[in-house]
């Protein structure tokens, strides 16, 4: 005789009933999860970040300003640029490269912020020199599309 249900099918519709799981599947509720040493607080115990000083940034002799380097993405795509300005975010190891912002107080609003990938490491807040290679209308897919991104940059930090 065969039976009707699959073990899977019938604890599937056992837990979708609402029966309560064994005690041995249910997480113990008198130990609170923990975030891993040195992990950064989030929720409401997150503070937002200072914001970063973008004023007085001179432009790099023989370099570009994040302005610039958007508006001319198309015409710098596959050419090395070098970009001085101050890192206002750092997010580490996302696909396998650690990502920053770059500002140095250009554009209308004094906000132009250009996206650079690296293998290296700067805090925000740094006066960095950066060169990389310009990528652009760079799509990683899932979302991650980038009208302008500067790629493998190395920093030097002033």
């Amino acid at each position: 005789m065969k039976p009707l249900y699959s073990l899977a099918a019938f604890t599937a519709l056992f837990l979708l009933a609402g029966a309560p799981l064994p005690a041995a599947a249910t997480p113990d509720k008198a130990q609170p999860q923990q975030m891993p040493p040195g992990h950064p607080p989030m929720g409401a115990a997150a503070k937002p970040a200072a914001p970063v000083d973008l004023k007085g940034i001179k432009k790099a002799p023989g370099g570009m300003t994040v302005q610039e380097i958007i508006t001319g993405a198309k015409g710098l795509n596959g050419k090395k640029v070098t970009v001085r300005g101050r890192v206002t975010k750092f997010l580490p190891e996302i696909m396998g490269k650690n990502w920053v912002h770059l500002g140095d107080g250009s554009g209308a609003d004094g906000k132009a912020d250009l996206t650079i990938t690296t293998k290296g490491t700067v805090k925000v807040g740094d006066l960095v020199l950066a060169t990389g290679t310009i990528a652009a209308n760079k799509d990683f897919g899932s979302g991650y599309k980038y009208d302008v991104l500067m790629e493998d940059a190395s920093f030097k930090v002033e």
